[in-house]
């Protein structure tokens, strides 16, 4: 253990840190971050539309949602490159960058023009349900840019504004991108869209079964996290996965139809109780069960963290991180919440999540009341019992080491202070 312990600290994590931080993966996670806050505003709209049933007369939400969260592949493509050029020192052609990404996005939408000239898309396409053909249209574009980047009409010493300096030398880049665009969607006839779908439809289908909830949320999330590999590394293929399996949950439903996907956004709701590794449970035994002081402190510190599910204060300061006694928690609960959620939703024990509510850092109660009723509070609930449960004897072992540690530290300090 103490080798393999080893090999993770000064071998394996630095590497995959390292990938982490890779400008093409860093560039998706900061457009989707960037996107929160039109994802939230869909959120609310969704949660306001409840009102109609309830209210006579309420008036119709659900445009706020469609025109914020339901253009966020638009945003994204323009985003993307945008940000890889950022990324890349391209700074001077990141806005033309972003420009290209989001002009190819809608050409591989396949836009329909009628006989009086008006251009229409497929509104879903739009949103999350075009968020590979986002992704794929912002990585190509920010490709192309950055091999003509260092591409100039003109000498580092010119006298000509720079502005117009780059009219001229990002003209071929953009012009390539769109004809690219162009000729696939409107010369050979080719539905990239959909191409774009079907090619990555295996790695969707797998992310919406067991597998995919193992590698995203026990890989991902628990045991490389314990690493002090952050959680970061699979988020892009997280949200890939997750938000078209949302959009084609909500398309089924508004179609009258029954959701099918089960690995969707929201499903962390049920897995990630206090954080990745359902830290919540040991953040309160650290609170009110502890008998050492160092313990208790943290506990009380990382308790508004925990509630709001954000547990990087209790992973590396209690520390979960690099330390086998409660490591080897985390692993368990990583792998048995993600599999009873699995189970309760493929068995139909709860309604498949077909609501965008992306409040994340708000207690999971209320979210899994809001998207499944009072049967989410239970899931919540079973989850957290047996997260407790898994956590206590590690618990222990832990707080009684470290009461050891603190009398030992005070032993000596008193024998000092007699000397």
């Amino acid at each position: 253990m103490k080798k393999f312990m080893n090999w993770m600290e000064k071998s394996f994590a630095p590497k995959m840190n390292k990938i982490a931080r890779n400008p093409w993966m860093v560039s998706v996670q900061e457009a989707i971050l960037t996107c929160m806050p039109v994802i939230l505003i869909g959120s609310l709209a969704n949660v306001l539309a409840i009102l109609n049933n309830y209210i006579e007369g309420f008036p119709n939400v659900y445009p706020i949602a469609d025109f914020s969260m339901g253009l966020l592949s638009m945003f994204l493509s323009f985003l993307i490159p945008y940000n890889l050029m950022e990324k890349k020192k391209h700074r001077k052609i990141k806005r033309e960058a972003g420009i290209a990404g989001l002009a190819l996005f809608l050409l591989l939408c396949s836009p329909v023009f009628d006989a009086d000239g008006n251009i229409s898309f497929v509104f879903w396409n739009l949103g999350s349900g075009g968020m590979l053909t986002a992704l794929v249209a912002g990585l190509f574009t920010g490709v192309i840019m950055h091999l003509f980047a260092k591409f100039s009409f003109f000498k580092e010493d010119t006298v000509i504004p720079d502005f117009i300096t780059v009219w001229f030398d990002t003209f071929i880049p953009m012009f390539v991108i769109i004809c690219i665009g162009w000729i696939s969607t409107f010369i050979l006839k080719i539905n990239m869209f959909e191409v774009i779908s079907q090619i990555c439809s295996p790695v969707v289908d797998a992310g919406d079964s067991f597998v995919g909830m193992f590698v995203i949320y026990f890989i991902g999330y628990a045991f490389l996290y314990t690493f002090g590999i952050s959680t970061w590394l699979l988020y892009s293929l997280e949200v890939a996965i997750t938000f078209p399996a949302l959009a084609a949950n909500q398309a089924a439903v508004a179609a009258g139809g029954e959701a099918t996907k089960i690995m969707v956004q929201g499903i962390s709701t049920y897995v990630t109780i206090g954080g990745a590794g359902c830290t919540l449970a040991l953040g309160l035994m650290m609170m009110f069960l502890s008998k050492s002081k160092r313990n208790r402190l943290i506990g009380r510190t990382t308790f508004i963290p925990s509630i709001c599910n954000i547990n990087e204060p209790i992973v590396f300061g209690a520390p979960i991180a690099f330390n086998p006694i409660l490591m080897i928690p985390m692993w368990i609960v990583g792998f048995i919440a993600p599999l009873i959620t699995y189970l309760t939703f493929y068995f139909h024990l709860l309604p498949k999540i077909s609501m965008l509510f992306a409040f994340g850092y708000m207690p999971f109660p209320i979210v899994a009341y809001i998207r499944n009723g009072i049967g989410g509070v239970i899931l919540i609930m079973v989850i957290f019992a047996i997260s407790w449960i898994v956590y206590y004897p590690f618990f222990k072992i832990y707080d009684k080491q470290c009461v050891a540690e603190e009398e030992a530290k005070m032993a000596k300090l008193q024998e000092k202070s007699n000397i």
